[in-house]
């Protein structure tokens, strides 16, 4: 308004405060980044501390992975799916299993009933990584399992897999998600007690670091952390911490950090500010370099890259007005591409309600395409580089993780945190607060809280629907296999296994054994359960 002053100007200004804590300044200027220096704090890309990306060139060189996430019913009906993914120019794979797969539950338990198929592929048995793989050349697509509690059994299973497509070990590649701990904060599908479930997931760091060196055993998901509630400063800090307990225990077992943390990937969840997730993003890819550097000692750059997918969460996603949440995923996307990912798993507007439908995938694999092909996000590395606020930003973010991962450090560690509920703890108090600010509008979420219609108008979104034939036909084949195995051979290997869970051998041979002579998923978990025992949650208050 004429006459006003610039002081009058400010006093209007909203104050904005992230959902990290930091304050938002209405203007940056290099007053904000003059402690910074380039060679040590950014750097250029491809270059340590990698603020700016971990490859010289990103993606003028390659564009990243496009992997969607999919699995429903049978692996017959998956296999369809992944092929249709596949022609429309997929990528890569990511795989999800139905809950009772995760739960290490056979399709025929009682406990099963009513959930075989439902959010995921059914497995159990070799026979079924069997048909979700036919035809799919697993030298030359990547996959990422979706799996944890049961990741050693499932990572044994595609091994079994690429073995029979003809693949020796140095050309199987793909991610096995096989984070426990971030299970016992985020999602809840454990099975054994923490200490034990450690173990399985030191086991196949080891095994893949002498036997299939392309594979990526682990990939620690803040994702869950944050979709749980966490702040994106938690999401990082909660995710490193993981990492290197991990880390701890391998090294432990006598093997070099230089030979194995470049193959622990991470995978990170995107909503929320656009730019505090980008500088999120900077912010932890330098700080990993160190952390590996001068914490791990490594000397390899590849062991100092922080390697990530991230492509949205559903958490940002809403039921309400569900169109807006194709919006959301094109600014995902771009928030994905501007923070040098390696892999972009998109997620899908309708994944409030389902799983993926084929037109909902498709959108989003056509978003990322279009960013590539249209939009000039391939055309330069880190063009967001030499921002005053990204800098600014990066910076802050990086300080508060440190402080946050500090914390944890001093009461005591991650495992103990979480193993006692601690963790478990403060991320529901964040999750309450930040409902708290979307109930009373303080945090404004579009078709939720604001821009709410008169009648909001009707939902046409597809469903996927639960099929109560195609569970029939899973658990027919699954007593088929059953029948055709060579039972003897099932018996004496399940057995094995059994005698080397009591010991401190790697167990993953074994896992690999039973796999191989077709033991069910239930099988196998009911004999690490029966040696290992049951996780109980903590309550903490």
């Amino acid at each position: 308004m004429r006459g006003e002053t610039v002081t009058d100007t400010q006093k209007k200004i909203k104050e904005v405060i992230l959902e990290s804590g930091i304050k938002v300044k209405p203007i940056y200027t290099p007053e904000d980044v003059k402690k910074i220096d380039y060679n040590k704090d950014i750097q250029n890309p491809g270059e340590y501390p990698y603020t700016r990306g971990i490859h010289p060139f990103m993606y003028c060189a390659r564009p990243w992975t496009m992997r969607q996430y999919s699995g429903f019913a049978t692996a017959i009906e998956t296999n369809k799916r992944f092929k249709f993914l596949i022609e429309q120019g997929q990528t890569g794979l990511n795989v999800a299993f139905d809950l009772p797969t995760q739960m290490g539950l056979d399709s025929d338990d009682e406990r099963a009933e009513g959930e075989v198929g439902r959010v995921g592929m059914a497995v159990d048995t070799l026979k079924d990584m069997e048909y979700a793989f036919e035809d799919i050349p697993l030298d030359k697509i990547s996959t990422s399992l979706t799996i944890n509690s049961t990741a050693a059994i499932l990572l044994a299973m595609y091994i079994v897999v690429a073995e029979k497509q003809g693949l020796s070990p140095d050309k199987i590649r793909g991610t096995a998600q096989n984070d426990i701990l971030k299970e016992y904060v985020g999602r809840g599908t454990w099975i054994f007690p923490v200490e034990p479930s450690l173990r399985l997931i030191t086991d196949t760091i080891e095994y893949c670091s002498r036997n299939i060196p392309k594979y990526y055993p682990v990939s620690v998901c803040g994702y869950h952390i944050r979709e749980s509630g966490a702040n994106p400063v938690q999401e990082i800090a909660y995710g490193f911490l993981i990492a290197k307990a991990y880390i701890q225990r391998v090294l432990a077992r006598g093997i070099d950090a230089n030979d194995f943390i470049s193959r622990i990937s991470f995978n990170f969840d995107i909503h929320g500010n656009f730019f505090e997730q980008i500088a999120k993003f900077r912010a932890a890819r330098r700080l990993w370099a160190k952390i590996v550097k001068e914490e791990f000692n490594a000397t390899n750059p590849k062991a100092m890259m922080m390697k990530m997918i991230a492509g949205g969460g559903g958490g940002g996603l809403t039921i309400e007005q569900p169109e807006n949440n194709i919006v959301r995923g094109a600014y995902y996307a771009l928030i994905s591409a501007l923070s040098g990912t390696q892999t972009m798993a998109l997620c899908s507007y309708d994944e409030a309600y389902t799983i993926p439908s084929e037109k909902a995938a498709t959108i989003s694999l056509r978003t990322m395409q279009i960013l590539i092909e249209e939009m000039g996000l391939c055309d330069t590395a880190d063009p967001l580089g030499g921002s005053y606020y990204i800098e600014a930003l990066t910076d802050q973010l990086e300080d508060k993780i440190v402080e946050c991962m500090n914390k944890v450090e001093k009461s005591g560690g991650i495992v103990d945190a979480i193993s006692k509920g601690e963790i478990q703890k403060e991320v529901s108090r964040q999750a309450y607060l930040y409902e708290k600010m979307l109930q009373s509008g303080e945090l404004v979420k579009v078709g939720v809280n604001k821009y709410r219609t008169a009648e909001e108008e009707e939902r046409t979104i597809e469903f996927h629907e639960y099929d109560s034939t195609l569970v029939k036909k899973q658990i027919k084949m699954l007593n088929q296999v059953k029948k055709n195995r060579n039972n003897s051979k099932v018996k004496n290997s399940l057995e094995k296994l059994r005698k080397k869970a009591k010991t401190d051998e790697n167990l993953m041979p074994y896992i690999i054994e039973c796999v191989r002579n077709y033991a069910t998923i239930g099988e196998i978990t009911s004999v690490l359960e029966e040696v290992f025992g049951k996780f109980e949650e903590p309550v903490r208050i």
